[in-house]
């Protein structure tokens, strides 16, 4: 996390007031504008922790305000504790805490054990911008809170962050989600985040999701979901990269494109690249329609870069998919609320009788891509070098990137889906 201060502006100032108000110190509007309200909860933070209270959320303020970021903390026992005694103490639950710690006895505490502790909201916000920090506190978050949760990093961005993955099940049936290729359509990143959330919670504590009960979905499946394929370009979108060398070069891009609003119309890579491009299913053919469109170099969206898998991220998702080598996939976009469903004349087995019970569980239409777009997709090489389902599903309508306003209503009907998607 960069140093904040009075004046900062963005989604990691819309992440601190969250964690401030999350500490019952502050009734902050979470607008990613550093003022003097945020200032003062930050103040009376620090003092609460013993920090200087300078108003300034830096290094040492920002380890303290972790637990209030990933939604745990870590509590070393004491003589006296229960587990029922430290959820009163905290608000939480003991069955929470017990599913945090499934290698502790809860009838034989030890002094000086470690346990984690979960809070008392969510992991995964949805009423904030995001940012690949925020993934990694989510992905880090769940994974305290859920210990069965199995996470890892299948590669690294142009700028070095991590693609993260979390894998949730222990079932032969192995499907992989992915979300967030394009830049501008990051609000895809918190539905596949919840969606992790919602199915683990529910295969703790005994519960069903998107109409399924989990436990049967977590024993038959083990379900792959890689929330931020592009977490640069989200950065760059959301206003959390607003300097530097990246945030320079994308200007001097975006500079040859006026008609495409920036950061907002920005779907590619940080380089310029769109990774929705990269994959070798017909690639030539992908190039010959952008080039006869004049995208010929780097560009906010549908340069298809200098050969196949040429960018980082593509290149992380195509070995990963190829180590996992799943039976479906689901890829999500924004927007249109549509569902795509084979690739040329290839129609994998089930594939169709699958998109239809997807659409009747979203409410969703089920099409087939239109052909000028139909080229050197995730979804297009998948279904060609598989022959397997893989769908992309155009989350949500309106103009990208899509407000969070509409999250509820796209999960809510999404979430169906993947469920089902697992089975």
């Amino acid at each position: 996390m960069r140093i904040l201060r009075m004046g900062s502006i963005g989604p990691a100032v819309e992440l601190l007031q969250l964690a401030l108000n999350r500490t019952g110190l502050g009734e902050l509007e979470t607008d990613g504008i550093f003022g003097p309200r945020t200032e003062a909860a930050l103040r009376r933070f620090q003092t609460r922790e013993g920090l200087v209270s300078d108003g300034i959320a830096g290094r040492e303020t920002h380890r303290a305000l972790l637990p209030w970021y990933t939604g745990n903390l870590l509590y070393r026992v004491r003589k006296g504790d229960t587990y029922w005694k430290l959820a009163e103490r905290w608000g939480t639950s003991a069955e929470a805490i017990a599913a945090a710690n499934p290698d502790a006895a809860a009838d034989n505490l030890q002094i000086g054990e470690t346990l984690v502790i979960p809070l008392p909201f969510p992991v995964v916000p949805t009423t904030i911008r995001y940012s690949a920090a925020l993934v990694e506190y989510c992905v880090r978050g769940l994974a305290a809170r859920y210990p069965f949760i199995r996470t890892g990093e299948i590669g690294t961005s142009v700028m070095g962050k991590p693609l993260w993955r979390l894998t949730l099940g222990s079932g032969e049936n192995a499907v992989l989600y992915n979300a967030g290729h394009h830049a501008n359509e990051w609000i895809t990143t918190p539905l596949l985040l919840k969606f992790a959330e919602d199915l683990a919670a529910a295969g703790a504590f005994g519960g069903s999701v998107g109409g399924l009960d989990a436990a049967p979905i977590l024993d038959g499946a083990s379900v792959t979901l890689v929330p931020a394929v592009n977490p640069d370009g989200l950065d760059l979108v959301t206003g959390e990269l607003q300097q530097g060398e990246f945030y320079r070069a994308a200007l001097d891009i975006a500079a040859d494109w006026p008609d495409i609003p920036f950061p907002g119309g920005w779907k590619a890579n940080i380089r310029g690249t769109d990774l929705n491009l990269q994959y070798p299913a017909d690639w030539e053919r992908a190039k010959e329609i952008k080039y006869a469109k004049g995208v010929r170099g780097p560009a906010p969206a549908d340069y298809v870069g200098p050969m196949p898998l040429s960018a980082p991220e593509s290149r992380a998702m195509y070995d990963y998919t190829l180590a996992l080598s799943p039976r479906l996939t689901l890829s999500l976009h924004t927007q249109g609320e549509v569902i795509y469903w084979r690739y040329g004349e290839c129609e994998p087995e089930g594939a169709r009788r699958i998109g239809e019970r997807f659409a009747a569980l979203s409410g969703y239409a089920l099409e087939d891509v239109p052909q000028e777009a139909s080229y050197a997709g995730y979804r297009d090489w998948f279904i060609e070098h598989y022959e397997r389902p893989g769908f992309t599903i155009e989350a949500g309508r309106g103009t990208n990137p899509l407000p969070l306003t509409d999250f509820d209503g796209i999960y809510q009907r999404l979430l169906p889906v993947f469920a089902a998607g697992a089975t």
